[in-house]
């Protein structure tokens, strides 16, 4: 059986070892795209997690925003771009499912007012952990069930839903973790899948290789 390629966009000085590490250890090669490439070298596109995206990009001015990079927006919008056109099988993970939303024409909350419920303590190093509900019938329904735990490091949420998204999974304030596109193999969320598995894995969240198995198995079909 081919392995599977994925590409992961990110700047040269990004740690994205346990995104790599995952792929691996499910059998599939991560490939770090430094620079615009073509979709039809690789199977699928997995957007990591990381800095805020640039609220330019969906009309507004920075009033929250934290390690804005615009090169890196750049990088990982024209790989986004490539990959929908392509109809090839995008996963978004965190900052990646914030920059699917806004690649669709949606908008984030910048800080939002339950913050502390879902971003790290100052000084420490874990993620918090909360619980979620999933959209009956939804990928995140067929993989974990109705509710479930999972990890949390982040102070953004999506305010507008991006054209031909969908919401499949939300906490219990209402903020939404996890997204769908109607018609074309995206998907996102907003926890971190890749620390909750393997050599990462946590007792009090489900385990996150089932996602990220789930999606290269659309690579494979695709």
């Amino acid at each position: 059986m081919t392995t599977l390629k994925i590409a992961v966009p990110a700047l040269p000085w990004a740690d994205i070892a346990n995104y790599l590490n995952a792929l691996k250890s499910l059998g599939a090669r991560g490939a770090v795209l430094y620079g615009i490439g073509d979709a039809s070298d690789y199977d699928g596109l997995l957007l990591p997690g990381g800095w805020d995206a640039d609220p330019a990009l969906y009309g507004q001015k920075n009033h929250a925003c934290e390690g804005v990079n615009r090169e890196l927006d750049q990088l990982q919008m024209q790989a986004l771009d490539a990959f929908v056109k392509a109809k090839k099988p995008v996963l978004g993970i965190c900052r990646g499912l914030q920059m699917i939303n806004i690649y669709f024409g949606g908008s984030l909350i910048q800080h939002i007012s339950t913050a502390n419920d879902h971003s790290r303590d100052p000084g420490v190093p874990e993620d918090k952990v909360h619980l979620t509900r999933a959209l009956r019938g939804s990928y995140l329904d067929a993989l974990y069930g109705d509710f479930f735990p999972t990890n949390s490091s982040h102070h953004q949420a999506i305010a507008e839903l991006g054209e031909g998204l969908e919401a499949v999974q939300w906490a219990e304030d209402g903020v939404i973790e996890g997204i769908a596109h109607q018609t074309l193999p995206v998907w996102g969320v907003q926890w971190h899948p890749e620390r909750m598995c393997f050599a990462n894995a946590r007792e009090d969240t489900v385990d996150g290789s089932r996602l990220i198995g789930m999606f290269l198995e659309r690579c494979r079909e695709n």
